[in-house]
């Protein structure tokens, strides 16, 4: 609750803009907010899914503001970031999945603070090629989509989505643009075996993912799914270990890692 969080959570509420730091009550609001950095969440704060793990609010899709770019691409400039990550909430209610505002987004900040590098954490768009050739024709720094966690929990934890679709695009992305990192994360602590984990980590990286992240599945409340077992910080180092000998990019492994955690480290690690 430092200086930098009180600027920074004023300046969110004055733009109207939200972030997934608040949205999905992420652990290190604090942490992240007094460096000054934060995830956009574009699209609004409602989400069309209803997955198990998420605490954002879930029901009708607000409409579409496309001013938000703008606002979003004002926030960057006065905080000063060179480093900018923007996701959104599932919007399957569209067409497109809201990959013209992550289109617009991009550009937006692009044109208000030139140099700014853009991360961006997308939903899978239903699978639609389209839509993920929209986000990546707009060049974004990092391409981020996460898996969330092993095949045969996907029912109870990512309703509406499914594993081979995920894998799928992001293989698709890399595709369409072989020079820009390529990230996936998991949650842990779930109830997957340590097997199930190891297996989707060689999925990922078959399927041409750079950089990957693993962190602590939290409790948001207690309707949300239960955390079935704590992974020690060992365990962490043992997987950040395999993906090092996996070939991974990158590997971000801890019980506080969030997808976009220090995800400007995790960029730089990537292209060194």
């Amino acid at each position: 609750m430092g200086r930098n969080y009180r600027e920074l959570k004023e300046l969110i509420t004055d733009l109207n803009l939200h972030t997934v730091c608040e949205s999905a009550a992420c652990p290190n609001v604090g942490e992240c907010w007094n460096r000054r950095t934060a995830t956009f969440m574009i699209l609004g704060n409602v989400c069309t899914r209803r997955c198990g793990f998420c605490a954002v609010q879930k029901g009708g899709p607000l409409p579409v503001d496309y001013d938000e770019p703008r606002r979003v691409a004002e926030a960057v400039a006065i905080m000063g970031l060179r480093y900018a990550v923007v996701t959104s909430v599932n919007r399957d209610d569209r067409r497109d999945g809201g990959a013209e505002l992550f289109k617009l987004t991009i550009e937006a900040i692009r044109e208000r603070v030139p140099g700014c590098k853009v991360e961006v954490l997308v939903p899978d768009f239903q699978g639609s090629h389209a839509a993920m050739k929209i986000v990546m024709d707009a060049r974004p720094d990092v391409l981020n989509h996460n898996t969330e966690t092993v095949p045969r929990l996907y029912r109870q934890v990512r309703l509406g989505a499914r594993y081979e679709r995920s894998l799928e695009m992001l293989k698709y992305a890399k595709e369409l643009r072989p020079e820009t990192p390529v990230k996936s994360g998991l949650m842990l602590g779930l109830g997957e075996t340590k097997d199930e984990v190891l297996q989707v980590m060689r999925d990922l990286h078959d399927h041409r993912v750079d950089i990957l992240t693993l962190g602590q599945y939290l409790r948001p409340s207690p309707k949300h799914l239960p955390i079935v077992r704590y992974i020690p910080p060992a365990e962490f180092d043992d997987y950040r270990r395999a993906g090092a000998g996996m070939g991974f990019a990158h590997v971000e492994a801890g019980p506080l890692v969030r997808s976009s955690y220090h995800a400007d480290d995790s960029h730089a690690a990537a292209l060194c």
